[in-house]
């Protein structure tokens, strides 16, 4: 028993007891506060810090309240994603990539999945804002699919296998233009299919999912995005399931389409190379947080954190000779009891004496580059600390 106690991972009886009855409160009372948010519209409506951004995430927390304590998936990160940009998303798996893109799209799995802290603010174009944290569903229903879409990771487990291709680019007109007759729908399906490079678009209309190819699976993902011009296209690992030349004809279409209808792509991805021919600014994330975000030049020309270049060196180099790929060393701390210092510090081959202080802050080196290390403490602005969630005090 007392080996059992000295494990991190072993939950007594009684402390489970205990976690389950503070995680009912705690939802309880957020989804009270959500739908007391349908009152007033005040609750949900800000303004935007900067008119060119259609997105800017302040200080997001979203955590999970699981069985064996809070999960801080996201915690206290800090982006912006300009008007008619792409803006790469890059981390290792678990980082937070697709949480951050889940909380915008309000598609966290309530209630134990939530945005405890922080604003999403999604620019309405008139100069105010939505608060996505607060805004309710009904609004929300209008916005997703219509003013943010979204391209899933795996497009057939995104796509109904039991309806065919025409039925589901057809629903997100029809639910977004009730106005629209059957016909003027149709005819914006067969649009949408010849706009991401179907020739045959006729027959693929009246196909179902499994008779399509991956590629052909993903650029139906994409007319579904599109269907409706949105503002703000979230690519979550578009390309992953695809081989090289596929994955290079999706980032091509992506692109032409994001300048057709003056939108906003947020790439998420742990391909670097698919950020370097994407993304005009590119955001590190690492255990929940952003630690390094700048544009595409400063972070693949002069990567600043540690984990970042460490990244690098872990991709391959074409004509470059080597034994064997570079590999981070170590994991990822526990998300259920993050220490309070540098997530990355006991990874890191760059470490200093002030390591052992308290998580580093946002230190801006130039104007749009970013880093939190403890390396570049006093040679450049401090903009100031990831503000985590106390959980005990949400109650």
């Amino acid at each position: 028993m007392a080996g059992k106690k000295e494990n991190s991972s072993y939950i007594s009886g009684k402390e489970s007891r205990r976690i389950t009855k503070f995680n009912r409160k705690v939802t309880k009372k957020l989804e009270h506060e959500r739908a007391d948010a349908n009152k007033d519209p005040a609750l949900y409506t800000t303004k935007m810090r900067d008119e060119n951004n259609v997105v800017e995430f302040d200080n997001v927390c979203t955590y999970f309240f699981s069985d064996v304590g809070t999960v801080k998936a996201v915690d206290g990160v800090n982006f912006d994603i300009p008007r008619h940009a792409t803006v790469g998303v890059v981390g290792e798996s678990g980082c937070g990539k697709s949480v951050t893109s889940l909380s915008l799209m309000q598609l966290l799995q309530r209630p134990s999945g939530q945005t405890v802290g922080g604003e999403i603010r999604f620019n309405k174009g008139d100069g105010t804002a939505y608060n996505i944290v607060n805004t309710p569903n009904a609004i929300m229903e209008k916005i997703r699919g219509n003013r943010i879409s979204m391209i899933f990771q795996e497009p057939m487990t995104a796509l109904n296998p039991v309806f065919r291709i025409g039925q589901q680019v057809d629903e997100v007109t029809q639910l977004h233009h009730p106005e629209m007759s059957e016909e003027e729908v149709k005819n914006r399906t067969l649009e949408m299919l010849e706009l991401v490079g179907i020739a045959n678009k006729e027959g693929v209309y009246n196909m179902y999912p499994h008779e399509l190819s991956g590629g052909m699976r993903q650029r139906i993902c994409i007319a579904i995005a599109l269907a409706c011009s949105p503002t703000l296209i979230i690519a979550d690992e578009p390309t992953t399931a695809l081989d090289v030349t596929i994955q290079a004809q999706i980032l091509d279409l992506l692109q032409n389409l994001k300048d057709k209808l003056n939108s906003s792509i947020m790439l998420i991805t742990h391909d670097l190379g698919v950020v370097a021919g994407m993304a005009d600014y590119v955001v590190v994330m690492y255990a929940g947080r952003v630690v390094e975000k700048g544009t595409a030049d400063e972070i693949f020309h002069h990567p600043a954190h540690p984990y970042t270049i460490g990244l690098m060196k872990s991709k391959p180099v074409v004509g470059q000779k080597v034994d064997k790929l570079y590999n981070i060393p170590g994991s990822v701390p526990n998300p259920v009891a993050m220490p309070n210092y540098c997530y990355f510090r006991d990874r890191c081959e760059m470490r200093c004496d002030q390591c052992d202080g308290v998580y580093p802050p946002e230190i801006r080196i130039s104007d749009t580059h970013v880093v939190s290390c403890y390396r570049f403490h006093g040679k450049g602005e401090v903009l100031g600390y990831p503000k985590s969630v106390n959980v005990e005090e949400l109650i």
